[in-house]
């Protein structure tokens, strides 16, 4: 896949992207509990991503995966601990510094939600005309993007048309459609047959290949052994809390 069918305006919206980072997001001593219960989800968690890494997050449910995902796109803030996105302490960030940095993070999020009255092509796209002020998004580059995740015959369709492998690949589109560093994917896999998990999967590697930092959160073990033919990756576990190294590279 070629970066240049993100578009022009992907590339304008993110060609203020500051110098190499050591890691594109960093977690250090973070602990994270919701409202004002004293049981913590998350305790004493550390961990630098490095740009064009590859990592699954896996644990069981309600270990507190999307809860990690979510500290790490600035969508919570930590209730002890520090997290940097590209280098920026996100306490002292302002709104519009972590919406910047946001552009800079692709979501596959587990639920995938879109737009029920635009079309495919159209939900793809939005992110772009939101940034962007309205302008249109560069036709050849987003009918390229659909080619790469095998939606060109399905563009003009709507969201309730959609199967869940085509739902999943669009929300991939659409996370990607910017350009991101990073590409975060929660269960991306969860609904979808073995057949297209190993389509996203391919796609998810190939993003990595192309110096993007991927993350997983999966708790589909068959999925990451399939990925040990593929690319380098370490895989996390959420276990009592804590994060911890599951194994040795892949």
């Amino acid at each position: 896949m070629d970066c240049n069918l993100f578009g022009a305006e992907a590339q304008q919206a993110t060609k203020a992207k500051t110098e190499p980072v050591d890691a594109v997001i960093e977690l250090e001593n973070v602990a994270y509990s919701y409202g004002f219960s004293s049981n913590e989800l998350l305790a004493d968690i550390s961990l630098k991503l490095s740009p064009g890494s590859f990592h699954f997050l896996t644990g069981p449910s309600g270990a507190g995966k999307t809860t990690f995902l979510k500290l790490c796109y600035g969508a919570l803030v930590p209730t002890a601990g520090r997290i940097q996105l590209f280098s920026e302490d996100l306490r002292q960030m302002s709104r519009d510094s972590i919406a910047m940095s946001r552009r800079r993070i692709g979501v596959v999020h587990q639920d995938c939600q879109f737009v029920d009255h635009l079309n495919v092509y159209d939900n793809i796209s939005l992110p772009l005309n939101v940034v962007g002020d309205g302008q249109i998004a560069d036709l050849s580059n987003l009918k390229d993007l659909l080619g790469w995740v095998g939606l060109t015959t399905r563009a003009k369709a709507f969201p309730a048309e959609l199967s869940g492998g085509e739902r999943q690949r669009a929300a991939l589109a659409r996370a990607v459609v910017m350009s991101p560093d990073v590409i975060l994917a929660d269960e991306p896999t969860g609904n979808i047959d073995w057949e297209m998990s190993q389509r996203l999967l391919h796609l998810l590697v190939e993003l990595n290949r192309m110096g993007k930092t991927v993350m997983i959160a999966t708790h589909d073990m068959s999925l990451i052994r399939a990925a040990k033919t593929l690319v380098q990756a370490r895989v996390l576990r959420i276990s009592n809390r804590r994060l911890q190294l599951a194994g040795a590279d892949l």
